[in-house]
């Protein structure tokens, strides 16, 4: 992984992003009324940006505002990565994107001005705003990349197949380069009152509505929905070498099993057989993973069941291995979530700091392992697990090592 790419509610950097999440910074606050007008109901990971400011109107006539944060952590990406593809590699140069919702606000602002505002028409751009496949098409497009293009939706674990299926394309030959990642912007009307009549959002803390997001806290009450994007390039550890490229970490393990029991209700079982098929990819033994970045939504099942999946997969030294959940100080970016958890994994790698669970203050009982309360370590990590768990039982692991 030579780079990495990052606009997210607490940082609109990879560096900026990592330095917010390991000093607990948090990017949650009040929805904006703009979204919902019931002040402090809700609260959301939302991220500050004018698109104006980087596209013309008529360019953003066909950029939803997901395609947007996309198209920004991609550019970081490739920036960073400093890559000068010749015409012949674009060819094999590929864009794997996963995404839960596509362009959800345009999709929506549609269904509004037909219904509540009673146009005659939509805007003539509306599908190729809200397809799913528009982040992709669109990172394609604005970089000339020409080799493999797909688009990922397998809700929370997204972007994290995205970047396995990347590593695989690499490992069999179908692709030399890959620009890998996911991005999400699904905080509007409709969606954030489907989430609420599920009753999995959390209550906005009366106090700090930015401490709102308790990952394996006895007093959380659900999950915070953020936005954004996060980007990786991957690249032959052959290939980085030989244009000595910075290589911030290898990712060497990817496993995904489904749970096949419930749409919505995560699966111990389902999560235990992605982290050990994630291990037999890595050919690492267990006791070299040295930190786990978990899934952690801060609903009272999900992490319940993670933890018992963790203690599950690594017997006795789950109690000893630390275990940190970063989306209390960014929110849930669904489709987005495990790429940019990917880059909080490969960071704590290359600067030898594992990251805290932000305002974890009273475990729950249930969750008993080390969660990195409230601040973060110092460690030399060999190698870090990332979890992406999604709706309809969709299970999505990453191992990344220190490159050698």
């Amino acid at each position: 992984m030579t780079g990495l790419g990052v606009i997210a509610p607490n940082g609109q950097s990879a560096a900026d992003f990592f330095a917010a999440v390991v000093a607990a910074q948090s990017g949650i606050s009040l929805l904006s009324p703009a979204v919902i007008s019931a002040p402090n109901s809700f609260v959301a990971g939302q991220v500050a940006f004018d698109a104006s400011a980087r596209w013309r109107p008529n360019e953003l006539n066909v950029i939803d505002r997901a395609t947007q944060f996309a198209l920004v952590a991609a550019g970081e990406a490739l920036a960073d990565a400093s890559l000068d593809l010749t015409e012949e590699e674009t060819f094999s140069a590929a864009v794997y994107w996963g995404t839960g919702l596509g362009g959800a606000s345009s999709i929506e602002e549609s269904y509004r001005g037909l219904f509540a505002s009673a146009r005659a028409r939509v805007r003539p751009s509306t599908v190729v705003l809200g397809m799913n496949n528009a982040a992709a098409a669109q990172i394609s497009m604005a970089n000339g990349l020409r080799g493999p293009l797909l688009n990922f939706s397998t809700a929370c674990s997204s972007s994290a197949a995205s970047i396995g299926e990347a590593a695989r394309a690499i490992r069999h030959g179908y692709a030399d380069v890959v620009i890998a990642g996911g991005s999400e912007a699904l905080l509007t009307y409709g969606n954030v009152l489907a989430w609420d009549a599920m009753r999995a959002l959390a209550h906005a803390d009366p106090v700090d509505p930015s401490r709102s997001c308790r990952p394996f806290d006895v007093n959380r009450s659900g999950l915070v929905l953020g936005e954004g994007a996060a980007a990786l390039v991957l690249e032959s550890s052959d290939r980085a070498r030989q244009r000595g490229a910075k290589i911030y970490a290898e990712l060497v393990g990817y496993g995904n099993a489904s749970d096949a029991r419930d749409i919505s209700k995560p699966d111990v079982d389902g999560q235990v057989r992605a982290m050990r098929a994630a291990l037999k990819d890595s050919r690492i033994d267990a006791d070299t993973i040295g930190y786990v970045n978990a899934h952690g939504t801060a609903t009272h099942v999900g992490d319940v069941n993670e933890t018992a999946a963790v203690k599950c997969t690594f017997g006795e030294r789950a109690r000893s291995l630390p275990v940190s959940s970063t989306k209390a100080v960014h929110g849930h970016l669904l489709g987005g979530a495990g790429a940019l958890e990917a880059v909080v994994s490969i960071m704590a790698i290359h600067d030898g700091v594992i990251p805290p669970t932000a305002h974890l203050e009273t475990p729950d009982p249930m969750c008993d392992l080390d969660y990195v309360p409230r601040e973060a370590r110092r460690a030399s990590l060999e190698a870090v697990m990332s979890n992406s768990f999604g709706f309809g039982g969709m299970n999505s692991v990453l191992i990344a090592r220190r490159y050698r």
